[in-house]
């Protein structure tokens, strides 16, 4: 079997398979923009990408973005990434930094992570990219962007804190902004 890369692990990583994900003749939904929020709602800030999510969907966004409740299941990132040509990811952090600190990690930064997947009920956003891009292959979205949000309190059942709930209030404007500006730029009628 052919490989592509080696894990920190010295294990071989098998290359890009070219496997049916889908059953023959369906063809997973199309959109511009996939728009993830990852995180669980039951642990204070970490909830902030499923929250983030919510809150869009009432704002409203541009017809052709599809926006994603990724919740806790970070293997199920690299599906919602099938069928989008540009991706959005929004988590929380813990770098030590202060609370509700915004992280906009572009594409570029993303291009090389290793795939290394520990367990499949403890994959994280960067671990999810790179399994992405190794199932997706050639359908793996053109543009992919990652907002993260440094947490101040991850106890189960808090709300989000203050600083987070400000720092995803300025990230959906900054989103909101970003996918309308990219929606104009891509239709001419308007």
């Amino acid at each position: 079997m052919p490989t592509g890369r080696t894990e920190p692990t010295g294990r071989a990583v098998p290359a890009s398979p070219r496997v049916q994900v889908d059953p023959p003749g369906f063809e997973p939904p199309r959109c511009d923009t996939a728009v993830i929020g990852c995180g669980n709602l039951l642990r204070g800030d970490d909830g902030v990408g499923p929250i983030l999510i919510r809150r869009l969907a009432e704002a409203g966004v541009p017809a052709g973005v599809r926006l994603v409740d990724g919740g806790t299941a970070g293997m199920d990132t690299a599906f919602a990434m099938r069928g989008a040509r540009r991706v959005v990811i929004v988590d929380a952090a813990r770098t030590g930094a202060a609370p509700g600190t915004v992280y906009r990690v572009p594409a570029a930064e993303l291009a090389d992570l290793p795939l290394h997947l520990p367990h499949p009920h403890a994959v994280r956003w960067d671990q999810a990219l790179a399994f992405g891009r190794w199932l997706l292959g050639d359908d793996y979205p053109t543009d992919v962007t990652v907002y993260l949000v440094e947490a101040g309190g991850l106890e189960p059942g808090a709300d989000l804190t203050p600083a987070v709930r400000r720092a995803m209030e300025r990230m959906q404007k900054l989103i909101l902004a970003d996918l309308s500006d990219k929606h104009s730029e891509e239709d001419p009628r308007d």
